[in-house]
């Protein structure tokens, strides 16, 4: 399944102006890099996949509609599955793509 093209615009928008970030086809759908480091996704599967740190992950995990993400059938601690309808306000879609990129900042370099 493709990812949703005008969502992934979406998130360009809010991600405009900001120095190192790249694009990059992946897992069906469309990553964005913070400094070469995967910050979130735009998912084939009508999810948007953000980076999080621990303390933002346990909040957010109370939330109804957002999951830890499995890939492959193994939990991915420190990503999480945001279901698109908690994307739809401007406001909150900038919040979880600024809080994703600003935690891959902190990640220590790819070696």
């Amino acid at each position: 399944m493709a990812y949703d093209e005008g969502f992934a615009q979406r998130v360009r928008d809010v991600l405009a102006g900001e120095d190192g970030i790249t694009e990059k086809a992946m897992f069906g759908g469309l990553a964005f890099l913070a400094d070469g480091r995967m910050a979130l996704a735009v998912s084939g599967r009508d999810l948007l996949m953000v980076r999080a740190d621990d303390e933002t992950e346990e909040r957010r995990l109370r939330r109804e509609g957002v999951a830890q993400t499995v890939m492959r059938g193994r939990p991915m601690t420190g990503w999480l599955d945001v279901e698109h309808t908690l994307t739809d306000d401007d406001g909150a879609l900038a919040e979880l793509v600024r809080g994703a990129v600003a935690h891959a900042r902190t990640l220590p370099p790819k070696v």
